[in-house]
């Protein structure tokens, strides 16, 4: 898919996309609004590399499967390898922050839900995962990110990390207990409510706290 990690000035980061990591319901309010269960541990799955797109290509998804809904999310960028490793060691291995839309066939997934099926066919098709570039970790107070998206000009989702059910390193943490983590790897850390379809002809902005601004729109 030719996709390459990139830093905001574009300078390309040597590094390889491996795999993508997701955490599903990790904000309260979005498990409500799906009438999800609000979970006890991190509900993980993986996006193959092949859904990876730089956000900045307008967004194209299929059009045969149903809806298609957005979610936001912080976007981390792993430079150092862990398993099996504590939130502090977590904590070194961030390289970057960006951001990310977690693309998801709505009606295929809950049908595929029903079923007590994987979910890979509704989250992991080819451009599922469009990504920023990223933010050096160095240039950011990871006490505290915020981060936002506007459709159409509107303010349509807005996240704070404060408001994570599982905190960014000691997730990261528990996804090397499970899954060895490589320099390249990409962690995707949850949406905030205020999810919903995705139409033709929308312009979407993505921002991160003051460093990061970027717009997209669907073709």
């Amino acid at each position: 898919m030719n996709y390459q990690h990139h830093w905001h000035d574009a300078t390309p980061i040597h590094l390889p996309l491996g795999k993508i990591v997701c955490i599903g319901r990790n904000y309260a309010e979005h498990a409500k609004e799906l009438n999800n269960p609000i979970p006890t541990e991190p509900l993980l799955f993986i996006k193959p590399a092949t859904a990876a797109v730089h956000l900045t290509r307008p967004l194209d998804f299929p059009r045969d499967q149903g809806a298609v809904h957005f979610e936001t999310e912080l976007a981390v960028l792993i430079g150092k390898p862990l398993t099996n490793a504590s939130a502090s060691d977590a904590e070194e291995a961030i390289l970057g922050y960006g951001l990310a839309l977690d693309l998801t066939l709505r009606d295929l997934q809950s049908q595929l839900k029903k079923q007590g099926h994987p979910w890979e066919r509704a989250k992991g098709f080819d451009r599922a995962c469009p990504l920023t570039p990223f933010v050096p970790a160095s240039d950011l107070d990871k006490r505290c990110l915020h981060f936002s998206l506007d459709i159409d000009g509107e303010r349509q989702q807005s996240g704070d990390t404060a408001d994570m059910l599982f905190p960014v390193a000691p997730l990261i943490a528990h996804i090397s207990t499970q899954f060895s983590l490589l320099p390249g790897d990409v962690i995707l850390t949850g949406t905030p409510k205020g999810v919903g379809p995705l139409q033709s002809g929308q312009i979407l902005q993505l921002t991160l706290e003051d460093r990061l601004s970027v717009s997209t729109r669907v073709v």
